[in-house]
């Protein structure tokens, strides 16, 4: 799964992201890409709920194809 991140825009806004996602999928292996904005993982919940955490955490995000 991809999500494009609008507002990430530093090392601390990554590990921000990343505990968000972890908090929805504890096993999801993030790779960030800062220069795109994007995160890339896999998971087997709905990106609506990673979309949510990421939100309630502060944070823009749109799936990415």
């Amino acid at each position: 799964m991809q999500l494009h991140i609008r507002n990430m825009t530093c090392g601390g806004c990554a590990r921000g992201v990343t505990k968000a996602v972890e908090s929805v999928d504890p096993q999801a292996q993030v790779k960030v890409d800062l220069q795109k904005r994007n995160i890339d993982f896999a998971s087997s919940q709905p990106a609506s709920a990673f979309v949510a955490a990421l939100s309630a955490a502060g944070y823009t995000a749109v799936a990415s194809a």
